[in-house]
């Protein structure tokens, strides 16, 4: 497929190309294979839905995926229901050599044996495999609708259940306003919005299992502290539109250096001198400026971050290494999980080099988010004779 037709299919078919390319199918080997997508169809979603259909059917048709015996895909394309359309793609691929998997009927309240390739695109309120909603509008009043939401999916292989959430929050609308305060604004509106995902999983309708929870949260840095530590020794010129007399920009310069430019900051516009400060050991000098997360550092957790900030990158095919200057580089997209989830992960038998949290695609374009991905075993049987190890790959 060329690059123009990828282009046309958006942001989640981008990865999964990728995906189902020689990494992480052929480097990983999954026999469970789960890969959340937001945004289907793209940013002009009315005239690039109509790509998806046949693109989805080309991936279970491809000779990477021919031994993927079973696969559920789940895609919100419903662009005309404004009340329930979130844009979330949940694909789901098992190996023909997983013998004993099941799926959750939420309905029924219990589990079904995953028989053959099945695809679901329509009213998936009412598709008892799976839970999905969409946040209400007054979680971002600054929009005047949005997409966010989340889909929820119940998994059991051999005798290990677990929930698995496919989630996209809310973004930071302007640079300026995130400025502002410490925290910003957002961080505030995408705590709200986890929080509530996070009691709708384990409140009291279903029985509790270990959860994983990958999507797109928009989580960034803290604008101010990073913006003070970038610009520490430069100072700040305010500029104001003539109209309004709001702030339009502000300019950080060097105090001499003959006033050189360090930061530009406007709404959509993140302008800074060095982008190498992002890259540079993965960005992680700057990983103590990622706080989102640690407000709920009793309920999720994560491995360690080894890989650079996954957005924004460029959408330029010849710059796949490099940030767009419209938002500040932060790691948007992550694999979360709960206490439960993380022991799974984590246990004894599990190789310590058969566990991999990373990025895919490094140095090739992949659209403005890099994906992430988290490899994983997960022993069924335990203390049994014919104790199996199934190796589980997630890709956000």
């Amino acid at each position: 497929m060329i690059i123009k037709e990828i282009h046309s299919l958006s942001e989640p078919a981008l990865l999964l190309i990728r995906v189902t390319g020689a990494y992480p199918i052929q480097s990983q080997k999954p026999h469970f294979l789960a890969v959340h997508c937001q945004e289907v169809g793209g940013k002009n979603y009315e005239a690039s839905m109509s790509h998806v259909d046949s693109f989805v059917k080309e991936l279970l048709s491809s000779d990477a995926m021919k031994e993927y015996s079973r696969a559920r895909v789940y895609l919100d394309e419903n662009y005309k229901s404004q009340e329930h359309f979130t844009a979330l793609g949940s694909f789901y691929f098992i190996h023909e050599s997983l013998k004993n998997i099941q799926q959750f009927d939420f309905k029924a309240k219990k589990f079904r044996k995953v028989v053959g390739k099945e695809t679901c695109s329509e009213t998936l309120e009412s598709t008892p495999s799976l839970e999905k909603e969409k946040f209400p509008q007054d979680y971002f009043p600054e929009s005047k609708w949005s997409r966010k939401g989340f889909i929820r999916t119940r998994w059991a292989l051999a005798d290990c259940a677990f929930d698995l959430v496919n989630i996209h929050l809310f973004h930071d609308a302007s640079n300026l306003v995130a400025w502002e305060k410490s925290p910003s604004v957002y961080s505030g509106t995408r705590q709200k919005a986890l929080g509530y995902v996070l009691d709708r999983i384990t409140d009291q309708r279903y029985e509790k299992l270990p959860y994983f929870v990958f999507g797109d949260f928009n989580f960034r840095l803290d604008s101010k502290q990073v913006i003070e530590s970038l610009c520490s020794t430069a100072t700040m010129q305010t500029v104001r539109a003539a109209d309004t007399n709001e702030v339009d920009k502000l300019i950080f310069r060097e105090s001499d250096n003959d006033r050189k430019v360090v930061l530009q900051l406007e709404k959509k516009l993140f302008n800074y001198v060095n982008q190498d400060v992002f890259r540079e050991n993965n960005g992680t000098s700057l990983l103590e400026f990622d706080k989102e997360l640690s407000v709920f550092k009793d309920r999720l957790h994560e491995l360690e971050i080894s890989f650079p900030p996954s957005y924004p990158y460029s959408e330029d095919c010849s710059q796949g290494k490099e940030y767009m200057n419209t938002r500040c580089p932060a790691w948007c997209d992550r694999i979360l999980m709960s206490a439960s989830a993380r022991d799974l992960v984590l246990k004894p038998e599990n190789e310590e080099k058969s566990i991999v949290y990373d990025n895919i695609g490094p140095n090739v374009c992949m659209g403005d988010h890099k994906p992430v991905f988290l490899s994983f075993r997960i022993t069924t049987g335990a203390g049994k004779p014919n104790a199996n190890k199934h190796k589980c790959c997630v890709v956000q």
